[in-house]
C-alpha cells in the first residue's frame, strides 16, 4: 500500500547551521513508528516540519498523496498531534474542551457531539465528562490530551514523548491507548526513551546530529551491534587463564563456580570454538547463551557512528 507519508531529502536550516540533512522516511498506513533523537538531533524539527509548524527550507512532505507546502491545510486535517505538553484549557470541563477541539477541526456541527462521545469512549473519560480538567490527574489530562488529537479521525497521530512525567500506572494506560489508536492509522512516536520504543514500535528512525543514522525494524535495532559476551554454563570449569587462551576471548567474568560470562572479539564462531574446546578439556559445557546489546548500548553505538 501507498504509505500514509513521504518524507524526500527534508533539510532546514537555523541561521549558519544545519538542523537536519537530507532527511528520507515512508510511514505505513497503519502501526506505530518510533523517531528516536538525543536532545538536538533534530527530531523536534523533524516532528514540526511533519506537523506543519515549520517551513522546511528544502525537501517534500507528503500526507495521504497532499503535499504539505502546497496544501497546507488539506494535509493539516490527516494530523492529529499530541505536543510533550498537552494544549489543556484547564478552566474548561472535559466536555467543553473536547467540544471546543472539534470546532477548530471543523467538525459539522451536528457531528460534535457523537465524535466528543466516541474519543471519551476510547480514551475511558466519559465518567469525567463535567470535570474540569485542572482538577484530573496527569493521567488523566494525557488522555484528554490524546482524545483531541484523534476526535477528528486522523489517518495520521504524532506523539511527543507521551509518558513523560506520569506514573509507572499511568504508562502502562497510556502505552495500551497507543496501541489501540494504531491498529486503524498510522502513528509516529517521538520519544528519547527507549523503552517506550520497545514496548510500543515495530518501525524505528533515528535521527543524530541531523541526518538519518538508522531506519528498520525493532528487530534490526535491538540487533544492530553484535553480541560481544556470552553467559555459559559448565560442570567443570576451567581456570581463566584457560579460557582466555582461546583465540577471541578477551575477558572472563565468573558470575558463579559454574556460571561464567565470557567477553569476545565480536566474532560468532567463538561459540563453536568453545563447544570443541570444551568437548577437547572435559569442561562439560551445559549451556551457552549470547546476550544481545541492550537497547542503550545500540543507541551509543549508533550515535557514535554518526559522529
Amino acid at each position: 500500500m501507498e504509505p500514509i507519508v513521504r518524507i524526500s531529502g527534508l533539510s532546514h536550516r537555523y541561521s549558519t547551521s544545519w538542523a537536519i540533512r537530507d532527511i528520507n522516511i515512508e510511514i505505513p498506513r497503519s502501526g506505530i513508528v518510533g523517531l528516536l533523537g538525543s536532545n538536538g538531533a533534530g527530531k523536534s524539527t523533524t516532528m514540526n516540519i511533519l506537523c506543519g509548524v515549520l517551513s522546511q527550507t528544502a525537501g517534500e512532505v507528503i500526507i495521504n498523496g497532499i503535499d504539505l507546502s502546497k496544501e497546507p491545510e488539506r494535509a493539516k486535517q490527516e494530523i492529529g498531534f499530541l505536543p510533550q505538553t498537552p494544549p489543556l484549557y484547564m478552566d474548561l470541563t472535559v466536555d467543553e474542551y473536547l467540544r471546543h477541539c472539534g470546532i477548530l477541526r471543523s467538525i459539522d456541527s451536528r457531528q460534535i457531539r457523537s465524535a466528543m462521545d466516541e474519543v471519551k469512549e476510547r480514551c475511558g473519560l466519559i465518567h469525567i465528562s463535567k470535570r474540569l480538567i485542572k482538577n484530573l490527574s496527569g493521567g488523566y489530562k494525557q488522555r484528554v490530551g490524546i482524545a483531541q488529537a484523534i476526535i477528528h479521525h486522523p489517518k495520521l497521530v504524532v506523539f511527543d514523548e507521551p509518558t513523560n512525567g506520569l506514573d509507572p500506572n499511568q504508562i502502562i494506560e497510556v502505552r495500551g491507548l497507543i496501541k489501540d489508536i494504531a491498529a486503524e492509522r498510522a502513528v509516529i512516536l517521538s520519544t528519547h526513551v527507549l523503552t517506550e520504543v520497545q514496548y510500543l514500535c515495530k518501525q524505528i528512525v533515528m535521527i543524530e546530529s541531523g541526518r538519518i543514522v538508522f531506519s528498520d525494524t525493532m528487530e534490526a535495532f535491538d540487533n544492530y551491534v553484535a553480541p560481544h559476551s556470552m553467559v555459559v554454563l559448565m560442570e567443570n570449569a576451567p581456570a581463566e587463564d584457560s579460557l582466555l587462551a582461546i583465540e577471541g576471548i578477551t575477558r572472563v567474568e565468573y558470575l558463579t563456580e559454574k556460571q561464567l560470562r565470557l567477553y569476545f572479539n565480536g566474532d560468532r564462531s567463538i561459540s563453536e570454538t568453545l563447544v570443541l574446546e570444551s568437548a577437547k578439556q572435559g569442561w562439560r559445557l551445559r549451556e551457552l547463551n549470547m546476550e544481545k546489546s541492550s537497547l542503550d548500548e545500540t543507541f551509543a553505538q549508533l550515535s557514535r557512528i554518526s559522529n
